[in-house]
């Protein structure tokens, strides 16, 4: 009995391991604008026939498709590079044929070449040629041309080999490539998508700072106060300056200094308490100033090349409007109170969380996106957004996706410390970039290990990462250590912040407690700063002696003059015979750089290091010179392993650049 058949049994060609594919096409792989996008894919057909194949692709909303002819790379691997042109999201497929005519062509040649052409193989080829033909537009120059090339193949009084070398030109090879017969051609079952981000998506330095700090002395801070702070933040080589919630601070459950449960009066409180009689997460704390004057902070960070970013957190302190106006938005305990959050033992009695589970979530989720739009139509394109992990996944993929159809530009960093494949999900729900476990990998191989797995796995594709060596919440045992003689403090900020800047082309810095080297915890094993900022008015001397901040802009510079810092996707790890020093080096184009980091910060640690052409990827031999970017001597290398002395107190690591 006959049967039907869902497949078309003429379609020979398989197409398969297309790559980069995220999760079966269900989430973007992530690029940015002018990346050479590279789409590898296997593609096998029965038989020895020729295959030819195409990388279609398109700007989602366009209706009509692009195609890059796809190369053969060896063992049924093919390949095609396009340039990604706009931000957005660019839509891509493989698709695959037999084709014919190479097939034919290639089976001539051999068959000319051992004397051996029939007059019959000659009137195969007239067809395909005309089948060509048929498929130009009409009236074409090519049409006419392949006319003429079929009638001649088909015409017997015309010596074979003359005939023969008409089908082996280059010329009917093109012609013949640019009206393929795709009958019978394959499509890959998934149609792909590639996020496309502005530069800035892949190559930034944050430096974030409290703004009520930024006033004269313990007076609060405004917006004009953050202003006169710009040009030093500008000068170390910053371009995102990053503020923690600008909101009106609740009262009730208000903490005080180093998160005491009995504040005073003038005690601030936690900007991560949102919410007052003044407002919630669209209005601004009335000691920073007015919208207008916010406004006018933006425009004058872009003076200098610089871009406000905001910290949303959606949670709220027990005097929102929210919290009266919508009850329906919280999760109530037994006794009618409004349940705070909480991280055993700690509690956090100033904040409530919000209810993704509510039977209005609808409205919660247009209230929540609302708040982004006010701070885009102030002039806002990044934020940073607190524990994400701890709201509905599928609301962060519909609000980003929202967000990006009238606002492509816009960057969002997931501060979400939590665990792994959580952090995988929300970059692959949209968010651009990534904190990271960075700040608590703490020796070579764990940094070696860590990167590998970001660059190396299959998260390269959808997760950017953002390296912090500190933040407010974090003050890592690494910062607080010193050696026996007091010493190791200033070398394991310059090396993590080095590290940071080098490894990932994202990274940041809680600004002023890092250049001035704050490393006080407020006890013993704890990792929260003591007199942390989230709790009080702090008053920094940036211009201190022992300031790092010319350490910092010279890191700065060297990201900003050197491709190979740019990205942080082609990295490779270097052999050390001493396990105390991390060598790595970076290579795009003519530029390497190559780092090597002596990661205990109170003893001085030396040891060989190899830096082979084939790890470095530029081939030649020795010598080589070399130039350390932080103090410009320039070194002669004569083998292929090297020595370096690394003395935390002089030189606590080398950032060398490769001389052509």
């Amino acid at each position: 009995m006959a049967r039907t058949h869902r497949i078309k049994g003429q379609r020979r060609v398989v197409i398969d391991r297309v790559h980069p594919e995220v999760d079966g096409g269900r989430f973007p792989a992530k690029r940015v604008v002018g990346d050479t996008f590279t789409v590898d894919a296997d593609i096998v057909a029965d038989g020895h026939d020729a295959i030819a194949a195409v990388l279609r692709y398109r700007q989602r909303g366009k209706a009509a498709w692009r195609e890059a002819a796809m190369t053969f790379a060896g063992n049924d691997r093919w390949s095609a590079d396009i340039t990604l042109e706009r931000v957005g999201f660019v839509e891509y497929t493989v698709v695959a044929w037999i084709d014919h005519y190479v097939s034919w062509r290639d089976g001539t040649k051999k068959k000319h070449d051992a004397a051996v052409v029939e007059p019959a193989d000659l009137q195969i080829g007239a067809a395909l040629v005309a089948g060509a033909g048929n498929r130009a537009p009409a009236r074409s120059r090519n049409k006419r041309r392949l006319t003429e090339v079929a009638d001649r193949l088909a015409d017997e009084t015309t010596p074979i080999h003359q005939r023969v070398a008409l089908a082996l030109t280059e010329k009917t090879a093109q012609l013949m490539a640019a009206y393929p017969d795709r009958t019978n051609a394959s499509t890959y079952r998934h149609t792909l998508c590639v996020r496309v981000d502005r530069e800035r998506a892949s190559f930034s330095a944050w430096y974030e700072l409290f703004p009520r700090s930024c006033g004269r002395g313990t007076t609060h801070g405004t917006f004009a106060d953050v202003q006169r702070h710009l040009p030093h933040i500008a000068e170390m080589g910053f371009d995102v300056v990053y503020l923690p919630p600008i909101h009106p601070i609740g009262v009730t459950k208000r903490k005080g200094r180093n998160n005491s449960l009995t504040p005073e009066a003038h005690d601030p409180g936690s900007p991560w308490a949102i919410g007052g009689a003044a407002g919630g997460h669209t209005a601004i704390h009335p000691e920073l100033g007015t919208y207008a004057d916010f406004v006018h902070l933006v425009q004058a960070a872009k003076s200098y090349q610089m871009e406000i970013a905001l910290d949303i957190a959606f949670q709220c302190s027990p005097d929102h409007p929210w919290v009266t106006e919508h009850p329906e938005w919280f999760i109530h305990r037994p006794d009618g109170s409004v349940q705070y959050a909480e991280n055993p033992p700690k509690k956090y009695e100033d904040i409530y969380p919000l209810d993704f589970e509510t039977h209005a979530w609808e409205s919660l989720w247009n209230t929540l996106l609302d708040v982004f739009l006010h701070w885009i139509e102030a002039g806002v394109a990044i934020f940073r957004v607190d524990n994400p992990h701890t709201k509905s996944f599928p609301f962060w993929e519909w609000l980003i996706d929202t967000v990006h159809q009238d606002h492509p530009d816009v960057i969002f960093l997931a501060e979400a410390f939590t665990r792994p494949k959580r952090m995988y999900r929300l970059a692959k729900a949209g968010f651009t970039h990534s904190y990271t476990y960075f700040t608590w990998r703490n020796s070579p191989g764990d940094l070696r290990e860590y990167v590998t797995e970001l660059t190396r796995g299959e998260a390269r594709e959808f997760f950017r990462p953002n390296f912090w060596p500190n933040t407010p919440d974090i003050l890592h045992e690494d910062l607080q250590r010193r050696g026996p003689d007091g010493h190791g403090v200033p070398a394991a900020f310059k090396v993590r912040s080095a590290l940071a800047a080098t490894l990932s082309s994202n990274y940041g810095l809680y600004g002023p407690a890092f250049e001035l080297l704050e490393h006080e915890p407020v006890r013993s094993g704890s990792e929260e700063y003591a007199n942390s900022e989230k709790y009080e008015i702090r008053d920094w001397d940036i211009s201190a002696n022992h300031s790092i901040a010319p350490f910092i802009q010279r890191i700065n510079e060297i990201r900003r003059g050197n491709v190979a810092l740019q990205q942080t996707r082609a990295i490779t790890f270097h052999s050390c015979d001493n396990p105390h020093i991390l060598c790595f080096s970076k290579t795009v184009g003519g530029n390497t750089i190559l780092v090597c980091a002596n990661m205990d910060y109170s003893s001085t640690q030396s040891g060989w290091v190899e830096f082979s052409p084939a790890a470095i990827a530029r081939g030649g031999r020795p010598p080589f010179v070399v130039t350390d970017l932080l103090t410009d001597i320039a070194y002669t290398w004569r083998d292929y392993w090297n020595y370096v002395e690394l003395d935390p107190e002089r030189t606590p690591l080398h950032i060398f650049r490769l001389e052509p």
